[in-house]
C-alpha cells in the first residue's frame, strides 16, 4: 500500500471528531438500533489486511435507512477480538469520499466479537450522505476504515 493510501486509512479516527467541530452543532444519537440489520443495497465495501471489511446497506424504510457492519475476514474470521462500528448521517447531500459533517449518529458497537460488530443504523438518509467507521485489533494492531461520505 502506497504511503497516501496507509496516511489515508490511519486517518479513520478523526473522522468523528473532525467531523463533530465542523458541525460545530450537537449531534443526536438514534436511540434504537433494532429496526436496522446487516442487510439491504450494499452502498459502500471496502477491506483492510484482509482481516477486516466494512460495509454499509441502504433500505429505504423510515425515509432511507443506512446500516453498517464490520466483519472479520480471513484469519481473523472466526475468532474473538475487539471490533467496533459507528454509521453517521451528514448534513452533505453530495462529495462521495469527502468528510462528512455529522448531524445524526448509530450508537457505536464495541465488543469482542468472533464475526462482525453490528448492524447499526441511521434513518432520515434517503437524501442525504453518510458515512460510517470500523476497526478490528487484530495482530497487535488497529486496522480501521473511514468510508468518508457515501450514497450521495
Amino acid at each position: 500500500m502506497s504511503l497516501i493510501g496507509r496516511a489515508a486509512r490511519s486517518l479513520w479516527t478523526a473522522l468523528p471528531l473532525a467531523a463533530v467541530v465542523v458541525g460545530a452543532g450537537i449531534v443526536s444519537a438514534t436511540p434504537a438500533n433494532a429496526a436496522v440489520s446487516c442487510s439491504g443495497t450494499v452502498s459502500y465495501s471496502d477491506t483492510i489486511s484482509g482481516v477486516g471489511e466494512l460495509t454499509i446497506f441502504y433500505n429505504n424504510s423510515d425515509g432511507g435507512t443506512n446500516s453498517a457492519c464490520f466483519y472479520h475476514r480471513g484469519a481473523a474470521y472466526g475468532v474473538a477480538a475487539p471490533t467496533y462500528v459507528r454509521i453517521f448521517r451528514c448534513v452533505e447531500t453530495s462529495g462521495e469520499g469527502r468528510p462528512c459533517t455529522i448531524d445524526r449518529s448509530s450508537t457505536p458497537d464495541l465488543g469482542n466479537y468472533r464475526y462482525h460488530a453490528g448492524p447499526r443504523g441511521v434513518t432520515g438518509t434517503a437524501s442525504r450522505c453518510v458515512a460510517a467507521i470500523g476497526y478490528i485489533d487484530w495482530g497487535g494492531a488497529r486496522h480501521g476504515i473511514s468510508s468518508g461520505r457515501q450514497g450521495c
